[in-house]
């Protein structure tokens, strides 16, 4: 009884004070995507360079310290191999970085489980993709064709299957296909609105953040308790 009595304060001591790493970790992370938006903004190469590798490190340790599972981690350490391979201007680069976020989606997929997601929604994913593929196809490198389908394909789905998690991960879901989509109309040649690369990394971070939270079921302390487990994780 007396152990068990000693041991309900330290647990809570230990808990205060992952939730306060925890909390330094997304402050950390939303600090650093400003700075990365303000270099883009500014035109300053060098903050760019210097915020964007620490970007999903930073996300995928709060995470962690959550108690998040291990595939969301992974899923947001996968897409930091596809940000730093995308820093490099080179096709092969370029591929590498994509076939990075492929297995961050897969990743991603495997942590919604089987639970079900919104048939209205699939349908609407799969006529944008079919549309966007045909408005494009004839633009794209001959070699960036079937990969770039491919992976279109994937992340559709991903973008689908991650209402399973509620309406915030459904919400990152949506913005990671927008920010990929206009990836891909600076691959076809199309021309690009004023501050392009400022959208592409704004929806693409706040894709990554409401994943993580929808997983997480919201901002808070951490917990090993995933109340998601029950819906959408199997065996």
């Amino acid at each position: 009884m007396t152990g068990g009595a000693e041991a309900r304060p330290e647990g809570r001591t230990r808990h205060a004070r992952a939730g306060r790493i925890a909390s330094l970790l997304l402050a950390g992370y939303l600090l650093v995507s400003a700075v990365d938006l303000g270099g883009l903004l500014a035109g300053a190469d060098t903050a760019h360079l210097l915020a964007k590798p620490l970007l999903m490190p930073l996300l995928a340790a709060y995470a962690a310290v959550r108690g998040g599972p291990r595939w969301l981690v992974a899923a947001l350490l996968f897409g930091w191999g596809g940000d730093v391979a995308l820093m490099v201007d080179h096709d092969t680069a370029f591929l590498l970085g994509m076939g990075s976020f492929a297995a961050g989606h897969l990743c991603y997929l495997r942590l919604f489980g089987r639970a079900p997601a919104p048939r209205v929604a699939g349908g609407a994913y799969a006529a944008l993709l079919t549309a966007v593929l045909v408005a494009m196809w004839g633009d794209l490198p001959a070699g960036m064709r079937l990969p770039m389908a491919g992976y279109s394909l994937l992340l559709a789905t991903m973008a689908w299957r991650s209402g399973a998690l509620g309406r915030h991960a459904a919400a990152g879901g949506a913005l990671f296909l927008l920010s990929d989509s206009l990836i891909a109309t600076g691959v076809a040649g199309w021309p690009q609105p004023p501050g392009h690369d400022v959208l592409v990394m704004l929806t693409y971070l706040a894709a990554q953040l409401l994943l993580t939270t929808g997983a997480l079921g919201g901002i808070g302390r951490p917990t090993r308790a995933r109340a998601y487990r029950g819906k959408v994780e199997t065996a």
